[in-house]
């Protein structure tokens, strides 16, 4: 059995997911301002715009002289430009409702197992935190979705000032857990940024990779969490 005193949480597709694509829920707000774009488009142009505002400012702008909001404003009204629609006051208003709206529970949906797991970890006294490249809406999502509770902290990429799988930031969630690297693990559903670089740093690590899934590297059986309830199994396992 690992001897654990620390146990830290990618957030996005671990323990919380969207409850529909970018793309439909930025179609039902521009439907409410009168503009009708279809969904899918939006979904292509999500992605181009999204992908193109990281490589050009990383990690949501920090040291580049943008906030995070600015940076997901510029997002979501160049995703609808890429579809067609050029009115600044539709696109100002629907970024700005945009924005908020994704600090509500409404557009999130815990994973299965999720709750139980945690309140379990915590059950059995281990420390808590989040580790996520996410901006600092985070702390009001996982209140909003009720998990907050179960975290002595959380710590952003924005905050730390660098993103997964910079070492730098698993080395701050030590610092703040009060653990060495060996008296921790981190659960991801991301090979490079979660497990693997968990693993870079010395702490354990756990890859939740549901069925069907498996075009990264090999990872061993017992690293592998088909669903979040199979946690504590592999701790004690291991």
């Amino acid at each position: 059995m690992l001897r654990l005193r620390l146990l830290t949480w990618d957030v996005k597709d671990t323990l919380l997911r969207l409850r529909q694509p970018p793309g439909h829920s930025y179609a039902a707000e521009a439907r409410a301002l009168g503009v009708r774009v279809q969904p899918e488009a939006l979904s292509r142009s999500f992605l181009e715009a999204y992908g193109a505002q990281r490589r050009r400012f990383p990690n949501y702008g920090q040291g580049r002289g943008l906030s995070s909001r600015q940076w997901w404003v510029d997002v979501v009204k160049q995703t609808f430009r890429l579809s067609g629609v050029r009115d600044e006051s539709v696109l100002t208003a629907v970024a700005e409702k945009l924005y908020h709206d994704y600090c509500s529970a409404r557009n999130w949906e815990l994973l299965p197992g999720a709750s139980e797991t945690l309140s379990q970890c915590r059950r059995r006294g281990f420390r808590m935190g989040v580790v996520s490249n996410f901006d600092n809406r985070l702390e009001s999502i996982l209140c909003q979705c009720e998990l907050r509770h179960h975290f002595d902290f959380v710590l952003t990429s924005e905050a730390a000032g660098c993103a997964k799988p910079d070492a730098r930031i698993f080395e701050q969630a030590l610092r703040l857990g009060g653990a060495l690297p060996r008296q921790a693990a981190h659960v991801g559903d991301d090979y490079s940024r979660d497990y693997r670089a968990a693993r870079a740093v010395g702490m354990h690590s756990f890859l939740l990779r549901a069925a069907g899934q498996g075009d990264e590297p090999e990872v061993p059986s017992e690293h592998v969490l088909p669903s979040l309830s199979h946690l504590l199994a592999l701790i004690e396992k291991e």
